[in-house]
């Protein structure tokens, strides 16, 4: 037999369990005692998908992870700063953290496209090993601190596509002469190539597009492509993204402002940011295969690069970073440390890569 005290402790634990809700509530209402607001000012139109939303999701894990003590407003691209602006928000105070991608600051910080992606370089896992076990971040560090701000992963749309093409590419020489929308280092390969790469903040790619002021446009992957409508103008949809095998994203964060913190909230934002990049690889992943699938139905023609092509931006891209290594000490010690890693994980990729085909039949 059950005893009343008994009964009465299985009612409260079930009242308890039904209450749950209003228990969780009652848990995200801000302590008591002053709140820390960061304004986040971002690279990304509002909720674009893959970076959009890893800031709007970043903001809201700090601000729940702290229970109310530290809060984020975001600010997206064009609101406080414009898209390329985010670091010099951060460096002079007029922003208290930044959501962007590290290589729009290489040609500041020679250096810098190395904790995003680089051609021919680290998938997202290797990348991500190489910043948090081979050393990647403290050279991240190092490069970022007299700017009074240091970066941190912080989302991840995983590999790139190619890009969008007006017309079909069958060999190099049809690379000579275009005008490529392209970020980071893959710009450098396709100067290299002949083509004249432009740097467009991701808001104002489609009415540059449209108008003709540039002929391809290379931007991220399937599930970030599909809502921008490009395959209405450039239906040639290439592959392998080999000037951004990784899609990391950035975390900007002042030091100023962060040294102002308890340790507590310090580990919450440094936190947030490793969750941040772990969600959106998944989410990355778990997208684009529908959304290849939607773009091929609407009319996206997937083709692969010609050989000539890949021969020939392989060789550029290793030219290219080995002219990145001469810019300055430090860029030099990010591309000695970044090879070293690649070379390190190389063999475990490919047996990794290997497995996954064979398993799948392929």
């Amino acid at each position: 037999m059950t005893s009343p005290t008994r009964r009465n402790l299985i009612a409260a634990s079930a009242a308890g369990l039904m209450s749950a809700p209003a228990i969780a509530r009652a848990q995200t209402k801000p302590i008591a005692g002053p709140t820390i607001t960061w304004r986040m000012v971002t690279s990304w139109a509002k909720n674009l998908p893959g970076p959009g939303v890893s800031a709007e999701r970043l903001a809201q894990r700090i601000t729940t992870m702290s229970n109310g003590r530290l809060r984020v407003d975001v600010f997206p691209a064009g609101h406080i700063v414009p898209a390329f602006g985010v670091l010099d928000a951060v460096s002079t105070g007029a922003a208290d953290m930044g959501h962007t991608a590290a290589f729009f600051w290489d040609g500041q910080l020679p250096g810098a496209a190395f904790f995003t992606t680089a051609p021919f370089g680290m998938g997202a896992l290797q990348h991500q090993t190489w910043i948090e076990h081979r050393g990647g971040q403290q050279l991240w560090d190092e490069l970022y601190k007299p700017r009074g701000v240091r970066g941190l992963l912080a989302g991840n749309t995983g590999p790139s596509m190619g890009g969008w093409f007006r017309k079909p590419i069958e060999s190099l020489a049809d690379i000579k002469g275009m005008r490529i929308r392209v970020q980071g280092m893959g710009g450098e390969v396709y100067a290299a190539l002949g083509a004249t790469p432009q740097s467009i903040a991701p808001a104002d790619i489609y009415p540059a597009l449209e108008r003709g002021t540039i002929d391809a446009v290379e931007i991220l992957a399937p599930v970030n492509d599909l809502p921008l409508g490009l395959h209405r103008i450039a239906p040639y949809y290439y592959m392998p993204g080999f000037n951004k095998p990784n899609g990391a994203g950035e975390a900007l964060i002042s030091l100023d402002a962060f040294a102002k913190l308890s340790p507590d909230l310090q580990r919450i934002v440094e936190s947030a940011c490793q969750a941040e990049h772990s969600a959106a690889l998944a989410e990355s992943e778990h997208q684009n295969g529908a959304a290849l699938v939607e773009l091929v139905k609407a009319g996206a023609k997937l083709t692969a690069f010609p050989a000539d092509v890949m021969k020939a931006a392989r060789e550029t891209s290793n030219d290219v970073i080995d002219r990145k290594a001469k810019a300055s000490p430090i860029a030099g010690k990010i591309v000695a440390s970044w090879r070293d890693a690649l070379n390190a994980g190389g063999p475990w990729a490919r047996v990794g890569a290997y497995m996954e085909h064979a398993l799948r039949g392929a």
